[in-house]
Order: C-alpha cells, then structure tokens, then sequence
C-alpha cells in the first residue's frame, strides 16, 4: 500500500466559510429583495426592472477556485518482507547406516565442518582395509615387474596389465574412503543446529532428515515494491524493518541485490537487504515491515473536491475567461485532502473547488475566491 505525504497543505477553512456565505446570500435573495413598488403588474414590473439593474446579478455561478501549483512531495510505500538465513540446509545422509553417536545439542552455535551425527562405519571400515591390503599387493606386484620388462622377461602388455590393475586398486581404496566419510555427518558451514529430528541406533538414509543448519548471523530479507521506485533503488542503500514482535524497534541493513525482473502482474519488483542480526532476535520465516521514501518535486496537485468523476474517468471545472471549462485528467497519488494531477492540467490553471455542481461545460461563472 502507497501513501504519499505532502510537505505543504491546503486549508480549507476559508472556503467553508465562504461556501456557507453564499448559502445565505441565495436564501435571502428573492423576488421581494428590490425596491418598493405599488402592488398590482406595474409593482412586478418594478421589481423586475430593479432586480435586472443590480450589477452582476445572475452573470454566473458563484464558485471558488484553487490555483495549481507545483509542490515538493514524499511518496512513502510500506512493503511486507520475508526474513530467511544467509544459508540454510536440512542435515541429511548420504548412505543407509544407523546412527552411533550424535555430536551436537539444538541450538548450538557449530564451526564448518563439526561433527553432527556418527553412523555405523564398521562394514565400510572393513571394506576400506580390504581395498588397502589389494592396493598393497597389485603395488608391489607391478614394482617388481619393471626389472623384469627391461630385460624382456615381460611384456610390454603384461607390465600394462599390472600398472592397470594397481590403479583399479587404488580408486577402490579412495571410493572406500569417501564412504567412512559419508559415516561421519558433518556442518558444511558455520551456523545455528536446529531441532534433532533422529535418536540413537535409528536407520537414516538420504531421505531422512537429520536437523537442519541455518546461518543467522545475517538475514536476508527479501521483498517487493512498487516499479516507480526503481530509480531511487540501488545496491548499497539503507533501509529500516521492523516487526511486530519487536515494537518499537527497528531493524537497519542495506540493499544487496534487486532482480532484473519486473513481474508484469503487480508491477512490482524484489529486492534483498541484508541486516546484521549478532543478537539473533530475527529468525529466518518471520515477516517484518519495510518503509521506502521517494522525495518528488515539481508534482501537480488540487483539492481531492475539485474532482468530478463519471463513467470511471476523473474531470475538474477550469476558470478561463470567465466560463468553466470541462477537462478530463489522470490523477496518480493521493494525501489527506490532495490528488496528483498526472495529465491533463499546467501551472498556473485554476480549477474550480466549490460549485462544480451547478457546472456544465462553458457556464459563465463568477469567482469568489481564486486560490
């Protein structure tokens, strides 16, 4: 939601009270305002031709004015956020084991690469010494044979066959590593342990969740906002959040990113801004309100009464020459008592605010007060 706050109001308290003037000025004008005349049709003639004889009378529909001027404005937009870690994973395992020993406490704050779970290794330990002992042995064999190529004992194909069978070795020895690895569960970055979701001597596999691992330390807060705020967005701009289990409180950081994108259905963009959170109060999840301001000069405003819509579209009543004439506009922001003129109106155009009623396109009027 927008709302635009104008650095400089109209009053309107002088145009009620001129408004309730000439409320009183047409009920005690009538037919017995004229002179004195004997009763009878020469008496009416009288009153006629004395009441035609008043300056003014009847030349216009008394109206009051306003004049546009350009004004310095604020437009202010309030955009609901999203708050979530700067990294933030689901601890899971690679392998199918049981779990031996478990490492951590919720809501530990753990280094990269701490141990979190231990699961069962005893089968994939066995199947490593195994790996080791072949390696050691396909090793020896081809070490021994490289005397006996030079001398022709062997063939060049037989040596090739050694040398292959020792690096067969070899990766099964690293592939059994990289399972005992998998056996120990470990945080890939620093950050916050969450609930524990296993027990001792349960069966884990990839689709089990073991915790889950966020890094708070900084929280990116993503949300959205109008498309006519993209100018004054870049990168590097602060911003204050607040929410609503913190009142009173705000929250600073800066704009990191702003995508590159626009979605054509809320005209409306996503930026991140990134705010430091060493006290932890914020959690990924939580909703937290960010104000934006633009400052604007040069924006045309009028009284919100000087409006007169029909049929969906916006129109006011200009004063020139003495006739009123009937312009369509296009109104943008709004602030308590004022409307910004897109189109359709200039400097310096006066625009009738009271009395449009009693207004048709190329009425003669007569202004009261001009604004």
């Amino acid at each position: 939601m927008n709302s635009f706050l104008p650095q400089t109001r109209a009053t309107h308290a002088p145009r009620l009270l001129l408004a309730a003037a000439l409320l009183m000025l047409g009920a005690c004008t009538g037919p017995g305002d004229g002179a004195s005349a004997p009763a009878g049709a020469g008496g009416q003639a009288s009153r006629g031709t004395a009441g035609a004889q008043r300056p003014g009378a009847g030349a216009g529909a008394a109206v009051l004015t306003a004049r546009v001027e350009p004004r310095d404005f604020i437009d202010q937009t309030t955009a609901l956020g999203t708050a979530r870690a700067t990294a933030s994973i689901e601890v899971t395992s690679r392998i199918s084991s049981t779990v031996t020993a478990i490492r951590f406490n919720e809501g530990q704050d753990v280094a990269a690469g701490a141990l979190l779970v231990q699961l069962d290794s005893r089968e994939i330990a066995a199947a490593l010494a195994l790996a080791e002992a072949s390696l050691q042995q396909s090793r020896s064999q081809y070490e021994r044979s490289l005397p006996l190529a030079k001398t022709g004992v062997l063939s060049t194909s037989q040596i090739e066959e050694l040398e292959a069978k020792m690096k067969m070795d070899r990766a099964q020895v690293q592939s059994a590593r990289a399972r005992l690895d998998d056996t120990m569960i470990r945080a890939p970055f620093a950050g916050t342990v969450g609930l524990r979701r296993i027990s001792m001597g349960d069966l884990v596999g990839p689709s089990s969740v073991l915790t889950t691992l966020d890094d708070t330390r900084e929280i990116r807060l993503e949300f959205s906002v109008p498309e006519v705020f993209l100018g004054e967005l870049a990168p590097g701009m602060n911003i204050r959040a607040q929410s609503t289990v913190y009142p009173g409180r705000a929250f600073t950081g800066t704009v990191s990113t702003i995508d590159s994108r626009v979605d054509p259905l809320t005209r409306a963009i996503t930026v991140v801004a990134i705010i430091p959170n060493a006290d932890k109060l914020l959690k990924p999840g939580m909703f937290l309100t960010v104000a934006l301001e633009r400052a604007r000069q040069g924006v045309l405003m009028v009284p919100e009464e000087a409006l007169n819509p029909r049929q969906g579209k916006q129109f006011v009543f200009l004063v020139r020459e003495g006739r009123a004439v009937e312009q369509e506009v296009e109104i943008g922001a709004r602030s308590p008592g004022l409307v910004e003129i897109r189109s359709g109106l200039a400097p310096g155009d006066v625009v009738v605010t009271d009395g449009i009623q009693r207004l048709r396109d190329g009425a003669p009027v007569d202004v009261l007060q001009d604004g």
